[in-house]
């Protein structure tokens, strides 16, 4: 699923939030630091990840990509 930003990058907390794969920034939080989130493939425990044009995060078996 394409997730469209309107900026040049997304931190991945905020992603989460902003895709309503998480409702609250604790959710998202503890999400990323039990490994539950991949960026591009790969396990992401940095909430503040810059997330560009192009990335794919993977949570909950379900794939989003980043457009612009």
């Amino acid at each position: 699923m394409d997730i469209k930003i309107n900026t040049n990058y997304i931190k991945l907390d905020a992603f989460l939030k902003f895709a309503s794969l998480a409702y609250s920034g604790g959710k998202a939080k503890y999400a990323i630091l039990n490994g539950e989130v991949d960026v591009n493939g790969k396990v992401c425990m940095q909430r503040g990840k810059k997330l560009f044009e192009g990335d794919t995060v993977t949570f909950l078996g379900e794939d989003y990509t980043i457009v612009k």
